[in-house]
Parts: C-alpha cells; structure tokens; sequence
C-alpha cells in the first residue's frame, strides 16, 4: 500500500467520523453512535459527551490537508520499504488514547500489533473495522490482542511510572519508546479574561481530568483571586458532581485534606490545594504561587520530563491542550522518527 493510499484512507476515516457526529447517515454511523451511547456501560469514566468529544478530536485532524502536511515532514514515507510489526502497548485512562500511536504505525507504513486496555477496546476495533471496509489491504496490517505482545519488532508502551519498569524489563532489549506518567499544567498570568478561564475550564475537566494533557496544576501570581475563575467554572459542575465516580473522589479527597489538617479551597465540586505536586488526584487541582515568569520558565525547564503540556497565554492556547495536531507527539518523543528508523 502506498503512502497516498494511506492518506486517502485515514481521510476518508475522517470524514466518515465526522459526518456520524454531526448526524448525518453513513453506514457506520448507527455503530459510532451505538458505542458513544454504551461505553459508560463498560466504563463509568466513559460518558458518552466524553466518547463524543474524543471521536471529534480525532475527526477534526483526519483531513487529507493534515495528513500529507504531517508526511511531508518525512520524506523518508515515499520510499517503498518491508514493513517491521509494531507491538503497541495501549493506555485507558481516556477515550482512544491510544490512536495517535495506532495511525503512526500504520501511516507509516508498518503493521500494528496492539494490546488494548480492557477499559478501551470497543472504540479502536470499531475504527478498524471502517479502515477495513475503505481499504481491505488494512486487514493483514493490524492485529489486536488481549494477551501479552509476541512477534513484533519494536515496541511502543504507554503506562504509570511502575508499569513503565515492567515494560523496560520485559521490552529493553527491542526498538522502544516506553512512556511514564506525565501532567500539564497552566500559567495564569491574574488578567485572563472571562472566556479565558470558561476554557481552562475545559482543560481541566474534559474527561473528568485523567489524560495527561488534562491541567493539574496552575501556577498564579501572588495575591490571586479564585473568585473570577470559579464562577467561570460553574458550567462544568453539574455533570461533574452528579457524577458518582466522581463524586465519591471528591468526597474522598475532601476528607483527607480535613483529617490531615490540609488548606484547601472548596468550590462544591473541585478542590484547590496548594502544593509542590504537579499531579493532583481527580477533583482536585494543585496550584503554585510564582513570583516572576522568569522562575516559571526555569522551572518547567527543570520539569520538563514531568511536563506533557503546558497551558496559557504564551503556550498552548486556553481550552486546546486535548485537542493537539498530528505532529505533536506524546513526550515530546517523535514516535514516526523513531518508527522510520
């Protein structure tokens, strides 16, 4: 399969994608929509806004533009090479977290081996079966497994930092780019306007905050006022805390903060709790004061391992740290670089 046959079908899967979204009738239509509708019966996390909203981010890049912008970039794709397998090691703290790594391999040119995560398997089958309708040649290419990886050639392993040390025992004798646990993180500079806090607001809470690109930790000037920014955080509330997962997290952390004595700022649906952390666990968001943006910048260069993205003005804009273009790759490690070599 060429390279342009391998653009036009990951465009067509684009453009399939976004017409089920916007309800329009295709043939797979009633299927992405059945799974948007049922995969909080398999995962409570999953909320169908959520699957939704992860389809559109995935939809909203498959345009044939960004596809060969993204190739263009590597004109090493236009040479005709035997394919290498690929095991790809699959997180599931979010909806189809593990696309992009899924499209790299096969862009590329490579076959696809994946171990999925029991928490999210239904979605990238699905999104296989659709490549396999537009172009039959994708059905020897990739192969999903709920055992463990055999007969690759390189591995890709999303995880935690402890499954990261499993992955490095069992895979550092192959080709591997083996991922730990990252956080994002906002910079608030006390001026943002009210649409921009509404849009932080999505940044750290679309997907209930678990991806790594969800904000869990802001850094503001000192002397910050809440008040502005938790008023523009109301509109997330309500599905938030009537949301029992959720909830019971909230409860839970609250808890601790009042055992252990800890200050904190409760909102009713989200607690801000100074702290040195750049993780913070669900309902919960850790901030810093900072006293010039010089010390900021020298300090995420210290973090920069840690760091997944960083929100703000300067940065990534407010409300798109879950919605990053192709060639942003996950830990700054460029997986089609990696694959090509």
């Amino acid at each position: 399969m060429k390279l342009k046959n391998r653009i036009e079908a990951f465009s067509e899967l684009g453009n399939i994608l976004r017409n089920s979204i916007a309800g329009k009738n295709e043939k797979f239509s009633s299927g992405i929509n059945n799974l948007i509708e049922s995969q909080h019966l398999k995962n409570p996390w999953f909320i169908p806004e959520y699957v939704k909203m992860a389809l559109g981010e995935i939809a909203e890049i498959l345009t044939l533009e960004n596809l060969e912008k993204w190739t263009s970039f590597y004109p090493a794709l236009n040479q005709t090479v035997s394919p290498i397998n690929v095991g790809v090691i699959m997180a599931g703290n979010i909806p189809l977290v593990g696309f992009h790594d899924f499209l790299t391999v096969l862009i590329s040119g490579n076959n696809i081996s994946a171990k999925t995560s029991s928490k999210d398997s239904d979605l990238i089958q699905y999104i296989s079966i659709i490549l396999f309708e537009i172009n039959p040649e994708f059905r020897k290419r990739i192969r999903f497994t709920g055992d463990a990886l055999s007969d690759f050639d390189a591995i890709i392993a999303t995880g935690s930092d402890n499954s990261s040390r499993y992955f490095e025992y069992y895979f550092g004798r192959y080709p591997n780019i083996i991922r730990k646990n990252r956080n994002s993180i906002a910079v608030i500079r006390g001026d943002e306007s009210d649409s921009e806090l509404e849009a932080l607001g999505k940044d750290v809470f679309s997907y209930f905050g678990l991806g790594c690109r969800n904000v869990s930790k802001i850094y503001i000037p000192h002397g910050y006022d809440f008040s502005g920014m938790i008023s523009n955080w109301e509109k997330y509330s309500q599905e938030l805390i009537y949301h029992n997962k959720y909830a019971n997290n909230y409860d839970f952390n609250k808890a601790v903060c009042i055992v252990n004595k800890e200050k904190f700022t409760d909102t009713g649906f989200l607690l801000l709790k100074e702290s040195h952390n750049l993780s913070s666990p669900v309902a919960v968001l850790n901030y810093e004061n900072y006293e010039t943006t010089e010390k900021v910048d020298k300090l995420f260069n210290e973090l920069t391992e840690k760091i997944q993205c960083i929100v703000g003005r300067d940065y990534i804009p407010f409300g798109k740290a879950q919605s990053p273009d192709l060639w942003d790759y996950a830990d700054g490690t460029d997986t089609m670089d990696f694959l090509l070599k």
